[in-house]
């Protein structure tokens, strides 16, 4: 499916999208609100099926942060990118770790690293940091670590 196709087939799933022009694969932007929705429907529609999930981030510009999610259909071997900004001050976003597995360690990297609350996530708690470092956000760019001197 080319992305003008895939363009029309999510406008018609979620007309309140809009999309970023000039990347490869089509970017689609997205409210926090409407991301589980939508992430169901591309999961789950069978002209679009994306079934695998396999880059999930965040990204921190100072004034907000963006969620970033890669996606493919295995089966039609198609990509798409959603982008989702989040409040820098109470970032928070729908877990879709019911709907892909593999979101479920993701996402809990992205909440200790940047703090973002992924609502309804079933396990959120340290993943790659040591006990002690609970709420520290260490990819945060307002991150100041004294012991080491880093500052963004």
């Amino acid at each position: 499916m080319t992305n003008e196709a895939l363009k029309e087939k999510i406008l018609q799933l979620s007309p309140a999208v809009s999309f970023e022009e000039g990347g490869q694969w089509l970017t689609i932007i997205v409210t926090p609100a409407a991301w589980h929705s939508l992430a169901a429907q591309l999961r789950n529609d069978k002209a679009l099926f994306f079934n695998f999930l396999f880059c999930l981030t965040c990204i921190d510009w100072k004034t907000h942060l963006t969620m970033v999610y890669h996606l493919e259909s295995v089966q039609f071997r198609h990509n798409i990118v959603i982008k989702s900004k989040l409040d820098a001050a109470d970032p928070s976003i729908a877990t879709v770790s019911d709907i892909w597995q593999t979101a479920n360690f993701h996402e809990r990297e992205v909440y200790e690293m940047f703090g973002v609350n992924f609502i309804n996530h079933p396990d959120l708690r340290l993943l790659i940091l040591p006990d002690g470092w609970e709420n520290k956000r260490p990819l945060l760019k307002n991150f100041e670590d004294p012991v080491n001197m880093i500052k963004l």
